[in-house]
């Protein structure tokens, strides 16, 4: 009786984990080859073998991995919401062919309607930010609308490959319902073709180099970083991104460390209008490859922009912190600098040259 008892369990394991595999393989990607292998090993910013940043970084320097296992299971309540995050289901206005709108989804993925023309950074539209549908963080809130409901893109951007900036599901499916261009770091394209995008929708660029999209002028900017699906690291490379048109300019920091690049950045493509940076998911495990939010306020003052909305919380649960944390310490900075801060409901449709103040709406939950 043990003996079937222990089959039939093992059995159901076997099952559970195939399941949770069904379409892992497919999810993690590809790896360049031919002639885009060769111009990622051209790039200034690959050396023995892998992308590399600007500075040396580590991702868990001197750290405890048993310290960081014990904080996820400390406190579990605080990392997500008690109540029902709010949404803007329905924006409101249509999309304009003047003025600058920034419409975050939630954690990175934003929309960007400047100059007439609209790019989509970072879109994730999955339930999980994992290679298996069944497995890894999971949301905290809906997406405020459908893949279908987008307006028409002038171009896609990618800053890095990991699952929770590039998701498989949602490629696939702005490839069925839009014509725009993926703009992506060198490497990535290898992901993009086997997910079979076709290849004259690919563009992809090496730190400093630019691409256009309609009026706009998409320039990839260093980070402080790493990347990597599956068992891989740093074989594609990462990025900001500096979005220009004939009258504004938008900064978008992807996932990244705080570094001198920035001062950098303000200096060779500032003034922005707007700067979407990343707050959450630090740890001081981490401190070179992600911000806390008071870095965030320090990186939108390097480029030099006007209004400051911040990405990369809310969403997903991807570091011990509280939930709300990231958006409070980001609130007390930027009054103690005097920084236009804009923190929108995933959905809300922010008008840039109107800025909402800032009502604390993620307090009540």
């Amino acid at each position: 009786m043990k003996r079937m008892v222990g089959a039939a369990l093992g059995v159901t394991v076997a099952g559970l984990l195939a399941r949770a595999a069904w379409g892992v393989p497919a999810a993690m990607g590809g790896a360049p080859r031919g002639e885009r292998a060769d111009r990622v090993r051209r790039s200034p910013q690959f050396r023995d073998g892998k992308f590399r940043n600007e500075h040396r970084t580590q991702t868990m320097p001197n750290g405890d991995t048993g310290d960081l296992i014990r904080r996820y299971r400390a406190d579990k309540d605080n990392r997500k919401p008690r109540r029902p995050i709010p949404l803007v289901t329905h924006p409101g206005d249509k999309p304009s062919q003047g003025g600058l709108f920034v419409t975050w989804y939630g954690h990175a993925s934003a929309l960007v309607e400047l100059d007439g023309a609209r790019v989509l950074f970072d879109p994730v539209w999955s339930d999980r930010v994992s290679p298996s549908a069944r497995v890894g963080p999971r949301r905290l809130h809906p997406v405020p609308v459908s893949i279908e409901e987008l307006p028409k893109l002038d171009a896609i951007v990618i800053s890095h490959d990991h699952y929770d900036h590039l998701d498989l599901p949602t490629v696939r499916a702005l490839v069925r319902t839009q014509s725009a261009l993926f703009v992506v770091p060198l490497g990535i394209g290898a992901h993009l073709e086997r997910w079979q995008v076709p290849a004259d929708r690919i563009v992809e660029l090496d730190w400093n180099e630019s691409t256009t999209a309609g009026p706009l002028r998409l320039t990839a900017t260093p980070a402080q970083h790493f990347s990597g699906r599956g068992f891989s690291r740093d074989g594609t490379l990462w990025a900001s991104w500096v979005v220009a048109g004939p009258a504004r300019r938008v900064f978008y920091s992807g996932d990244t460390g705080y570094f001198d690049g920035f001062a950098r950045i303000g200096a060779e493509h500032g003034p922005f209008d707007v700067a979407l940076v990343q707050i959450g998911a630090y740890d001081p495990l981490w401190p070179d490859i992600h911000m806390t939010p008071e870095q965030g306020v320090a990186t939108h003052l390097d480029v030099h922009a006007h209004v400051l909305i911040p990405v990369h919380w809310a969403t997903f649960t991807l570091a011990p912190h509280a939930w709300a944390e990231p958006v409070d310490r980001l609130w007390r900075e930027a009054k103690a600098q005097d920084v236009t801060l804009v923190v929108p409901k995933p959905g809300e449709r922010v008008d840039i040259d109107n800025p909402p103040t800032v009502d604390g709406w993620w307090q009540t939950l």
